[in-house]
């Protein structure tokens, strides 16, 4: 079972995270996705909700985002912010692994820098794959980690098969 970070390395890292948004809008990162309106997207591993805020404008209230992390303080912040930009389509789930959420039921999952530091990546994997649709999308970075490691955690086990490398995210196709 993986352990949150201290609440001083959490909030530490939100403040970084704030001037690297900054300087690196998600929303550039977010297009080489190819999320519509109507999608259900996870953010698994969310954070303070970098990305979770951009895609609920980008899902519209068609849509659904589903934020997952295991610090509670992260689902305390996307609540905070999605009560007060009145977004209705966010939803948080505290958790470790599992998700809660029905078979075939996401459309895209982004994993972004959590890999890394999972210690069961593959229960993880197999997770994120029992829930994307077919022909969902696992939308992945992480920069801890070299090309060829993530091609090879992320296709190793025949889950998922690379679709597209953008410049900034990797996407993977459901098997």
């Amino acid at each position: 079972m993986d352990k949150p970070k201290s609440n001083l390395d959490f909030k530490l890292m939100s403040l970084t995270y704030k001037f690297r948004d900054l300087r690196l809008p998600r929303m550039d990162i977010l297009k080489e996705v190819g999320i519509e309106p109507g999608f259900h997207v996870l953010d698994y591993g969310c954070g303070p909700g970098s990305y979770t805020i951009p895609l609920a404008e980008l899902v519209g209230e068609s849509g659904k985002i589903y934020a997952l992390d295991i610090h509670p303080l992260a689902i305390q912040r996307v609540q905070s912010i999605a009560a007060r930009k009145q977004l209705t389509n966010v939803e948080t789930i505290c958790s470790d692994c599992k998700t809660g959420l029905p078979d075939n039921s996401v459309d895209v999952v982004l994993l972004y820098d959590t890999l890394h530091a999972l210690s069961d990546p593959n229960g993880v994997l197999e997770e994120l794959h029992r829930i994307l649709k077919p022909n969902g999308v696992l939308s992945f970075n992480d920069h801890h980690m070299k090309e060829d490691e993530i091609l090879s955690k992320i296709t190793g086990k025949g889950l998922f098969r690379l679709s597209r490398e953008g410049q900034a995210t990797y996407n993977f196709l459901k098997e």
